[in-house]
């Protein structure tokens, strides 16, 4: 993907479709908003972009689960579905579609894209004998069985062995052809380490994977059957696989999977993703993914999280956080701290305060109110002069006027000759953006609003506008240069807001309703879509840039400082 703004192919994002047995916790919410985020990021480029997730609702412990509940499988999935509905909206996700496998719209696609593999004779009937994960609901080879002493590699349980009858798909046909669509970078596996263990485990060699389950006596009517055999029933993983091509296999959605293709997920289920999902869609004819990215874990505070250890981080203690500190702040930390490269990362109180402190109170918030604040009080509101990036009145004397009243106030800067070029600075910041969008890096993405956020502090700093407008009235010029300075701080920090959009929308919409800055359509709505591409929002001194006589309010206080000292969102008696 090029890292300017000129692909505008359809873009389409997916998480995995979570299991339908428990309640969302922050691994569930995590992959959902990173997929948001880079959603977000490209609507704001300009690209068509679709974002799915959903739930995946035909496993055995549906089933197990809803017995030992009263209910029948599809009552508890439907009222776990609602559940991740829920979170997912607390989350301001903007997926445009959420897909339930339980819905005929997949039945009906899975079940012919299976009938199109048996039929060309991609899977066959025969015997299987080998290594079960019921608490995964996964086959697992020989070599992972023994490797993990022949326990679950995810939850730590006992193994089954199993002799069944089940129908395979041949992977082993597309072995060659799945290395050299890996190597070669066709199919991006990320991060890089992601790619060498893929690789790492097709020099093992492939073999047939089962894709049924063969039904047995007592058994709950729960899953898709095998086509022209009601004595199986679709392997749940292979089925849930479908989900990515039944929901935009229609006449107004194909375009989507013709475009760029990302698969994002946590990284238990790489294989599944990067080996078994290409080779099905090879053999079924159809374009397969351009990039398939597996993220690392949470771990909470310095622990592995797990049920047993009761120290998982649900839902309901995200939003005591975003009660607290707002659901953007959240939204931050677990974008730009999360694990999204190679390694787990810890939610950690202490370093959630850190992070929210250092990013969201001392910098994005504080720079936008206290520019906002000045334009409030040395103008009444209202930006009264634009700038080229030059300080360009009389020979660019706006710094010169600057540092003559450090001067008098015996406060020189310490470098008098420094310059600062804004228009290039916001510029190069977009286009850091877009390379990390590209590669999915979003912390590198965000870093880029952030610099500049960070350049505009270094030239309040510097500039110190705050002891020039003592000098208004009595320093020709003064109130011009002051003027100047404001406005390109303001302009900067617009240009910021962009681009930290996608994991704070509601906040730099907030900004944009405070100053008056015409991005979206809705104002009032902040997933209202651009009126514009980034390339023209972003424009300095463009069509839509601060202007002459635009208000600017003070508004509230983005973030108020935290307090290190308090106790923990959540843990609260009640």
């Amino acid at each position: 993907m090029p890292s300017d703004h000129t692909n505008q192919n359809p873009y389409y994002i997916t998480t995995p479709i979570y299991y339908v047995n428990d309640r969302p916790h922050i691994g569930h919410c995590y992959t959902t908003l990173i997929a948001d985020v880079a959603a977000r990021a490209q609507r704001l480029v300009g690209r068509d972009t679709f974002f799915l997730t959903g739930t995946d609702e035909h496993a055995e412990k549906v089933s197990k689960t809803a017995l030992e509940n009263g209910k029948t499988p599809y009552e508890w999935a439907t009222i776990n579905a609602e559940r991740f509905k829920d979170a997912f909206a607390f989350m301001d996700f903007s997926n445009d579609d959420f897909v339930r496998t339980t819905e005929e719209r997949h039945i009906s696609r899975a079940s012919a894209y299976i009938k199109k593999l048996m039929d060309q004779g991609d899977i066959e009937l025969g015997d299987y004998e080998g290594w079960y994960d019921p608490s995964q609901e996964e086959y697992l080879t020989e070599t992972v069985a023994k490797e993990n002493n022949y326990k679950s590699p995810v939850t730590g349980r006992d193994l089954e062995k199993r002799v069944e009858q089940n129908y395979f798909f041949r992977l082993d046909k597309y072995e060659g052809w799945l290395r050299e669509q890996i190597e070669s970078g066709t199919i991006r596996v990320l991060p890089e380490a992601r790619k060498n263990e893929v690789l790492g485990r097709l020099k093992t060699g492939l073999n047939k994977v089962p894709v049924s389950r063969k039904i047995k006596d007592g058994d709950p009517d729960w899953g898709i059957k095998m086509p022209g055999d009601d004595s199986h029933r679709i392997y749940v993983w292979i089925e849930a696989l479908c989900n990515y091509l039944t929901t935009v296999d229609t006449d107004g959605r194909r375009a989507y999977w013709n475009g760029e293709v990302v698969h994002l997920m946590a990284k238990d289920i790489l294989w599944f993703h990067a080996v078994i999902w290409p080779a099905m869609l090879h053999a079924l004819g159809e374009k397969v993914p351009d990039t398939v990215y597996a993220h690392a874990y949470w771990i909470s505070e310095g622990t592995k999280m797990s049920k047993s250890l009761g120290n998982f981080i649900e839902i309901d203690q995200l939003r005591a956080y975003a009660e607290r500190y707002s659901l953007d702040a959240v939204r931050w930390f677990l974008t730009t701290q999360g694990p999204l490269g190679a390694n787990d990362a810890d939610f950690a109180h202490a370093r959630f305060i850190e992070v929210y402190n250092a990013d969201l109170a001392n910098s994005i918030g504080n720079s936008m109110s206290r520019v906002g604040n000045m334009i409030d009080k040395y103008f009444n509101g209202e930006i009264t002069r634009t700038c080229n990036g030059e300080f360009g009145f009389e020979g660019g004397k706006a710094l010169q006027l600057a540092i003559q009243a450090l001067n008098d106030a015996g406060k020189s800067p310490d470098d008098p000759s420094r310059t600062f070029d804004f228009p290039k600075t916001t510029q190069a910041a977009v286009d850091s953006a877009l390379q990390a969008l590209a590669k999915l890096d979003l912390e590198e993405m965000l870093d880029s609003g952030r610099s500049i956020v960070r350049f505009v502090d270094d030239f309040i700093s510097y500039s110190a506008p705050f002891t020039l407008a003592k000098r208004v009235g009595e320093l020709e010029h003064a109130d011009k240069a002051l003027a100047t300075i404001l406005y390109s701080c303001a302009e900067a920090l617009r240009i910021a807001s962009l681009l930290l959009y996608p994991a704070m929308p509601a906040k730099m919409a907030q900004l944009w309703r405070d100053w008056n800055c015409n991005h979206l359509r809705d104002p009032g709505d902040h997933n209202s879509p651009f009126l514009t591409p980034l390339s023209e929002l972003a424009t300095w001194t463009g069509e839509h840039s601060m202007s002459v006589g635009q208000r600017v309010s003070k508004g509230e206080v983005m973030f108020m400082r935290a307090d290190a000292n308090e106790p923990t969102p959540g843990s609260e008696p009640a």
